[in-house]
């Protein structure tokens, strides 16, 4: 018997469904639209770039830093611009996982970006970023986890 899939968060899974049942070209319009929806780094963070964390993995210069929050975290994406589809990427997860619990977050699925349909739009070099930026994200998370059991 095969283990059930956690489920996403609400937001994260309204997103993953709407891409799922788009359309090819809307699905890249939508991603595109993420792009546009990333927030700007906090003042702290666009001055201090060094608090960021790279994400090598990426193709794509990509950083990240979280701030623990009540039970979830507070992250931030610091992606160029002429990246659009993994900055629509980062969009995706600011607005999915706003105000999720760190334990959901940590319960994501690794790859559950390929149950968007991304496969068809984006490089497989691009899709392995993703995972990646997953995985750093994730880290982040079981950090603040330690340091509130320490």
């Amino acid at each position: 018997m095969t283990e059930p899939t956690p489920a996403l968060p609400e937001k994260l899974q309204n997103i993953v469904t709407l891409f799922r049942s788009a359309p090819k070209p809307l699905r890249l319009q939508a991603l595109l639209e993420y792009s546009k929806k990333l927030p700007p780094l906090p003042e702290k963070y666009a001055e201090h770039p060094e608090f960021m964390q790279p994400v090598p993995e990426c193709a794509s210069p990509f950083f990240l830093v979280t701030e623990p929050a009540d039970q979830g975290v507070k992250m931030y994406f610091k992606v160029p611009e002429e990246a659009p589809t993994v900055r629509g990427y980062a969009g995706i997860l600011a607005e999915g996982l706003e105000g999720a619990s760190r334990e959901q977050i940590l319960n994501i699925p690794d790859q559950f970006y390929m149950e968007m349909g991304l496969s068809e739009l984006i490089t497989p070099m691009r899709l392995r970023g993703m995972g990646a930026i997953l995985m750093r994200l994730k880290n982040e998370v079981r950090s603040h986890n330690e340091a509130a059991d320490a």
